[in-house]
């Protein structure tokens, strides 16, 4: 298993708001394809999550799913409601636990949409996908319901062999599997 951190709200977004590409300016998975721990860093990204559509979209049904209503600017919740805002905003820690199943170029995309499945050197490009990137193609997020404090560095690097054992045993506890 590998790790990699990501700025929230972007590692959020990664684990329980459906981003299933994560943007790189260099291929840093090389040919690695496997599980890997999505490490919520300490750095927030204070600025250009703020224009992203599908970020807000993804947060506004995590908002209206836990009760809240949803107005331009914010969100209101009933006394005793839980806010998924708390997890929007949890640092320095591994959150949850995704696949790699490809990595490719954005200029490899077709027109940004849907492509005929026997061509196989265009991708379908998701929302979250950035222009003059390496597109990191993520699926079937796994949430920890209980965060992993971790020091992140940069890169996807490996991880050791107790830290994977705290994350199997954690998502074994949690859905009745490993990862």
């Amino acid at each position: 298993m590998r790790i990699l951190t990501v700025r929230q709200p972007w590692a959020w977004a990664i684990i329980h708001g459906g981003k299933d590409v994560e943007n790189r300016v260099r291929n840093i998975a090389g040919d690695y394809r496997g599980p890997v721990a999505i490490h919520a860093g300490i750095a927030y990204d204070r600025g250009s999550h703020l224009e992203s559509e599908p970020l807000r979209a993804a947060q506004d049904k995590a908002a209206v799913a836990a009760g809240a209503e949803v107005y331009p600017g914010g969100y209101t919740w009933d006394i005793g409601q839980p806010d998924p805002r708390k997890a929007w905003n949890i640092h320095g820690a591994i959150i949850g636990v995704v696949d790699l199943v490809s990595v490719h170029k954005a200029e490899t995309c077709q027109d940004w949409g849907p492509v005929d499945a026997g061509t196989i050197d265009h991708y379908w490009c998701s929302p979250w996908a950035d222009v003059d990137t390496h597109h990191l193609k993520l699926a079937n997020p796994r949430p920890l319901a209980t965060p992993i404090p971790y020091k992140g560095a940069l890169g996807l690097r490996r991880l050791d062999k107790e830290t994977i054992d705290t994350i199997t045993a954690a998502l074994a506890a949690e859905t009745g599997e490993g990862s």
